[in-house]
């Protein structure tokens, strides 16, 4: 279930990524440390180019645990699996159909390429964990798998917390202005509401 974005989560997710997000539309999920971890982006990029992949794990934290399973060469080990168990395959195919689904609801794109190398490719845990994230348990198995196998990436706290520096300009922005230290640090940044 996606949760529109508000100008702090955007601001969060500009954080997590160290750039701006790009057609970004919703938070698909939230890690359990309260700040977005996957959001949900348009089939197409601002300039109309099709971007398909509709969810996009965001938590460096749980980036990096991701790429620690790639690392450990486990895209290759269900990736083989594939190909030797009927039932992982035809879960990993309705997934695949389940995500056109979700997309085309948006806009069809000229492609059905979805994420991850779905149907028949295991080739981003990245975007595997992501849509396992967003769609809840049981909808993609491979997602499934790399979410289990990334650990408890939120146990430090927050990956994304404003920098002091930030703070403080916010502070004497908003003191300023009478309008919060909240509007002074949008204001600051040159961030329109969203």
């Amino acid at each position: 279930m996606t949760e529109p974005i508000t100008p702090a989560d955007r601001d969060v997710v500009e954080r997590q990524l160290g750039r701006s997000p790009r057609a970004l539309e919703a938070v698909a999920h939230r890690c359990p440390c309260g700040q977005p971890d996957v959001v949900e982006t348009a089939p197409r990029l601002e300039d109309g180019t099709p971007f398909p992949t509709l969810y996009y794990l965001t938590c460096p934290r749980a980036s990096a645990a991701a790429s620690r399973l790639e690392s450990a060469g486990r895209m290759r080990e269900w990736q083989d699996e594939l190909g030797t168990d009927a039932e992982l395959a035809a879960a990993y195919r309705a997934a695949h159909e389940a995500y056109l689904a979700e997309r085309d609801a948006k806009d069809v794109l000229p492609t059905r390429a979805t994420a991850g190398g779905m149907p028949d490719r295991v080739k981003c845990l990245h975007a595997l964990a992501g849509h396992a994230l967003a769609a809840g348990p049981g909808v993609n198995p491979i997602g499934d798998r790399a979410v289990a196998g990334m650990g408890e990436w939120w146990v430090k706290g927050p990956c994304a917390l404003p920098d002091r520096e930030d703070d403080a300009r916010a502070s004497i922005v908003g003191s300023a202005s009478g309008r919060g230290a909240e509007r002074g640090r949008s204001q600051a940044e040159g961030m329109e509401p969203a």
